[in-house]
């Protein structure tokens, strides 16, 4: 077994909380933003932001569990990774659906 890449007893958590925490401060921005319609580019940049550290996270722990690293460091890369995945991609299409949504009352406002 390989030299473990960080103490998994002291850091183990810092992937999965930091997602987790900027996860749950995006959720609530789509909440309070999305049906005005404001924010649309930080929003989504946001997203692609989440996503992509999701599969930073991901590939690290793929790259740890094939390099033989010991359980807690690619266990703590690899659950934040899949989660990440699944929770913001699924969320991904509810987002676009609550802008498209606001432009329309928008467009019906302006008819009027």
């Amino acid at each position: 077994m390989n030299e473990p890449w960080f103490d998994p007893i002291y850091y183990a958590w810092i992937p999965g909380t930091l997602l987790g925490t900027l996860g749950g401060i995006w959720g609530s921005l789509i909440g309070t933003l999305a049906p005005r319609g404001k924010g649309k580019v930080a929003v989504l940049t946001s997203l692609g932001i989440l996503l992509a550290a999701s599969v930073a996270f991901l590939a690290l722990g793929i790259m740890a569990l094939v390099a033989g690293q010991p359980y807690g460091v690619w266990y703590g890369l690899l659950l934040p990774g899949i989660i990440g995945l699944v929770v913001l991609g699924s969320l991904s299409p509810v987002a676009l659906t609550a802008y498209r949504q606001a432009e329309m009352r928008k467009i019906q406002a302006r008819d009027l």
